[in-house]
């Protein structure tokens, strides 16, 4: 049955991708032939994600990678799995609850936690079949779950993950590796929890810069510069009692604990160590020094709320300030039954500021603050001010710096053999460039928090109960910190209890989960009648980036010395995005590190970013966001692997266009259609191929073997090195240009015109041509591939499955390659002079030959026919000299010349060339111009820049290929 004219990507994609499936091509150890392991982990997306084009690109790269180890035989394992992502999905099922008209709150923990089950059950596979479209080849029979092996999973969910989440942090916290503390946290206030670095965005707005009066205590005055003559020396002063401080938020004031000034600013210096009393409440604050104020900035007297600004923070500690948090987990202001707030204030003020502001929203109190402070004569002006406000991605709404009780991992205990792998060479990071980013984050770390007040997650494994000096002051709850007990189940933190209480003490657990210290101890006559203690759960969960810290170890099967853990772990390479370096690249390594004592993975490749084709990040707010699925839609998965492939260059930014993946998909087109030119002239008849190389003895023959033994070996080379683009770009040249251009053109004498052994010889070797090139692009091209292969002969197996080529410089016959070299370059150059003259297509033309030495006219002679229909060439004539009016033409071994000057309008020609370089001439000057401006460079954005660079770069091409056509013409005039 005949080819059918076009490969139907739409129909044969999912009928190949179920075929592979169903072969059990992707489980691991599948096809191995020798003992070497490959394992990639993918990096999870979330359980609730959609394939977006990061997806698409990391996955197609990832893919190449397992599918060229499996051909070569490794026993390669490509592990799959998602993330339980917390606030997302916690997120999703809330917002389906509101549509009912309920919140969680309406539920039980445990009957919340039911339905984010339920919902996972039926909606949280979508990534996975986008996956499937893209062609990736992972072992699906192993995909894996963060939250595998939970309480309350349900069926198929059984995984351990779980357990060695829970495992983990109960062994660090008995080494002291993780501790509970009050720190500031990026605090969310429509989810109440904290939330990382990595889920906030930074959102420039319109807003204010308020200058606030605070008033010197004590009757302290001094005098402020109010002008300055030229060389910015105070001329004139006027007699203050106040400070000016400016600020964009005025509602967190009521938690402010002081004034800092820089210690060398003159206005400010005398006054170090005095103290302002801060409006609203009347709290004495101190003035205190730290470089953090910059005179050069605002007021140069900065307001200080160590409990609502991460800067403020770091200057209250090295200055000694009290934090006062002033706001609920709502961002709304908390002044009642607030100690730390009323403290040190007037009771009447702090009684009135309870009355005006307690319970009301953070912005509502500001627009309060501001009025008080206009009435009051306290608001010495407002500036407009264009700022950056923190935003939680997902909630959309400003982020609060909150002072609260979080658990942390004390990291500087674990950073050491992370860095220490990374520098021995024992992990390399590709590009280099991104160990610079790795040493940067890790050399300066801060203790991460690993706390959520969410639901849905590994909820911490730490129960409280009162200490025993609690219960010896009979108390009900307890005066300070309870006493921590922490374990992997009840039974061994009833143990642990038993140890601490006492043996007869019988051990309750507390059920009210949103109450921290809901701690009972039931007695009689103090500690040695105790008869029951109730513990409560702490009911806040681990960060995500906690248990996916654990993905290399967790997915293969630890704590459970598997079968799987003992091959595949370490992990050979990660292939992963920049901005997760520190979130997750630093964070494995300095898990897997601290909890099995072994690096993650030997090599982690950073791939960069794809842009639009202007360089323009990708944003829905923008339009420019690519759908990877609708592209596959449109040009399949093939052309969209190959150009994400093409692109990937190591360490740039890729601009992708759809243009582009057009232009791949006509590479399939090709493809196809010479397999069909083999097809229609026998070339696959009776095809049943075994691993015999072809041993030709026609010239072209023997020059196309060579020509696929050298790209094998390029893409073999380029692929262990991670250069994906250029191992795509051979094979796309090899293919097109060698195989489905030249070759196929090379043969057509042979096979039609041929003796029966040119034939036969020739069919066989483009058969094996054909298949080679099957073989080598079908890590980045798997389906169109897999379908020819099927179509095109009797397999002993699939494609995916094919025994990777190791042929090599072996097969390249030198005198053949420098023969067929000789006959395409001068084909080349002829095409290329009579497109710079505007010679006709289709006219055929005479040449003249000097000085051609036997070898080049033994390869004429031999290729004549060829070379004379390829370049539209009417005869070949020798001559002493070239006349004038010849374009030269210079080969390998002689000169040739077309005489043009009575075919084309030489003067003519020229002017129009001549005009055409002038306007491309001085629209280069133009670009160069603004590239050597530093105020552009430096200000204008980064794309545009590019986008500059870019077409300077095109520009300087177009106009060398006009003044070698001039040159030309003028060989002629």
């Amino acid at each position: 049955m005949p080819m059918e004219k076009t490969f139907n990507a739409a129909e044969a994609e999912a009928r190949l991708y179920e075929a592979w499936e169903k072969a059990g091509c992707f489980t691991a150890g599948a096809n191995a032939s020798r003992a070497e392991t490959f394992c990639i982990m993918i990096p999870p997306p979330n359980v609730t994600g959609s394939l977006h084009m990061g997806h698409a690109f990391n996955n197609t790269l990832q893919d190449i990678l397992v599918r060229w180890h499996r051909m070569r035989g490794f026993d390669t394992l490509w592990q799959p799995g998602q993330d339980h992502a917390g606030i997302a999905t916690q997120m999703v099922v809330e917002r389906d609850l509101a549509k009912e008209g309920k919140s969680r709150r309406d539920f039980s923990r445990e009957e919340f936690l039911a339905k984010v089950w339920e919902w996972k059950q039926q909606s949280g596979g979508t990534i996975i079949t986008q996956l499937k479209r893209l062609g990736a080849s992972c072992d699906w029979s192993r995909n894996a779950f963060t939250m595998s092996g939970a309480p309350g999973a349900p069926a198929g969910e059984e995984g351990n993950f779980h357990d060695a989440v829970i495992k983990v942090f109960v062994d660090m916290y008995d080494k002291g590796f993780i501790y509970r503390g009050k720190r500031l946290v990026n605090w969310d206030p429509h989810f109440e929890t904290a939330i990382s670095d990595l889920e906030v965005e930074q959102v420039e707005v319109d807003g204010h810069m308020w200058r606030l009066r605070y008033p010197l205590e004590g009757g302290e005055t001094y005098e402020h510069p109010v002008e300055w003559d030229e060389d910015g020396t105070p001329t004139a002063y006027e007699t203050r009692d106040y400070l000016v401080v400016a600020t964009t938020r005025p509602e967190t004031m009521l938690g402010d604990t002081g004034v800092a000034v820089h210690p060398e600013d003159p206005r400010y210096k005398h006054l170090i160590g005095k103290t302002v009393r801060l409006p609203l409440c009347g709290r004495s604050i101190p003035i205190v020094a730290d470089e953090y104020a910059d005179p050069e900035k605002g007021t140069g007297a900065v307001k200080i709320t160590p409990a609502h600004d991460f800067n403020d923070w770091e200057v209250g500690q090295r200055t000694g300030l009290r934090a006062i948090n002033v706001m609920t987990t709502r961002a709304a202001m908390w002044l009642k039954d607030n100690p730390d707030f009323a403290e040190g204030c007037d009771p009447d003020l702090v009684a009135k500021a309870i009355e005006r502001l307690d319970g009301t929203d953070r912005y509502e109190a500001r627009e309060a603050i501001i009025n008080e402070a206009t009435d009051d004569g306290w608001l010495d002006g407002i500036d407009s001010d264009r700022h950056m406000v923190p935003h939680g991605d997902r909630s959309k709404v400003a982020i609060e710096p909150y002072l609260t009780d979080q658990w942390f991992v004390d990291t500087a205990k674990i950073v050491g053999p992370a860095l220490d792998a990374v520098r021995d060479g024992r992990t390399k990071i590709l590009p280099e460039q991104h160990e610079k980013v790795y040493f940067h984050w890790l050399e300066i770390i801060e203790p991460w928090c690993i706390s959520r007040q969410l639901w849905w997650g590994h909820q911490i494994p730490v129960w409280y109960g009162p200490t025993l000096e609690d219960i010896d002051n009979d108390s009900v709850a307890p005066f300070g910190p309870p006493k921590e007990f922490c374990g992997a189940n009840e039974n061994e933190i009833i143990k642990q209890a038993k140890d601490y209480y006492g043996e007869h003490v019988e051990i309750g657990f507390f059920k009210a989960h949103d109450l921290l210290h809901g701690i009972h101890a039931f007695m009689a006559n103090g500690r040695e009648d105790i008869s029951k203690v109730e513990l409560t759960r702490d009911p806040d969960v681990l960060d995500t980036w906690f248990s996916s810290g654990l993905w290399p170890i967790g997915t293969l099967g630890w704590p459970e010395q598997t079968d799987e853990l003992q091959k595949y772990f370490p992990t050979d390479v990660l292939i992963t995005g920049f901005d997760i370096i520190f979130f997750w690249v630093a964070r494995m390594m300095m898990m897997q590190l601290a909890v099995v004592d072994q690096i993650p993975f030997y090599t982690v490749y950073v791939h960069a970013l794809v842009r639009d084709e202007k360089g323009k990040k990708m944003s829905k707010s923008l339009g420019n966001v690519l759908d990877p699925l609708e592209l596959i839609d449109e040009f399949g998965a093939d052309a969209v692997r190959f150009t994400l492939t093409s692109m990937a260059a190591m360490g740039r930014d890729l601009k992708l266009s759809t243009s582009r993946i057009a232009g791949y998909r006509n590479f399939g087109t090709k493809l196809w259609n010479a397999a069909r030119f083999a097809e229609m002239n026998g070339v696959f008849e009776n095809h049943a191929p075994d691993a015999s190389i072809p041993q030709p003895a026609e010239t072209v023959n023997k020059w196309i073997v060579g020509e696929t033994a050298r790209v094998r070996q390029t893409v073999d080379d380029e692929l262990s090195n991670y250069r994906f683009n250029d191992a795509a770009n051979a094979l796309y040249a090899f293919v097109w240009g060698k195989v489905c251009d030249w070759y196929v053109e090379f043969s057509k004498p042979l096979l039609m015109d041929g003796t029966q052994a040119q034939q036969a010889e020739t069919r066989a070797t483009m058969a094996w041509v054909i298949d080679q090139c099957l073989i080598l692009l079908h890590p980045i091209m798997p389906y169109i591939t897999e379908e020819l292969w099927g179509t095109l002969g009797q397999r002993q197996k699939m494609l995916v499955h094919a025994d990777w080529p190791t042929y090599g410089a072996e097969l390249i016959d030198a005198q053949a390659d420098r023969e067929m070299n000789w006959v395409i370059g001068l084909i080349e150059e002829v095409r290329s002079a009579r497109a710079q003259m505007h010679v006709p297509v289709g006219l055929q033309i005479p040449m003249l030959h000097t000085d051609l030495d036997a070898a080049g006219r033994a390869a004429w002679d031999r290729n004549e026919a060829l070379i004379k229909r390829l370049a539209r060439i009417e005869s070949l004539e020798a001559a002493d000299s070239l006349p004038k009016g010849c374009v030269t033409i210079a080969v390998e071994g002689g000169s040739f010349g077309l005489p043009l000057a009575g075919i084309i309008d030489v003067a003519e020609e020229q002017a129009r060339l001549e005009k055409t370089l002038a306007k491309l001439e001085k629209d280069l000057r133009g670009l160069e111009g603004r590239l050597k401006n530093p105020k552009f460079v430096e200000s204008a954005p980064e794309d545009v820049v590019e986008e500059t660079r870019d077409l300077a770069e095109t520009k300087r091409d177009e106009a060398d290929k006009l003044r070698a056509a001039l040159a030309r013409l003028a060989e002629l005039a």
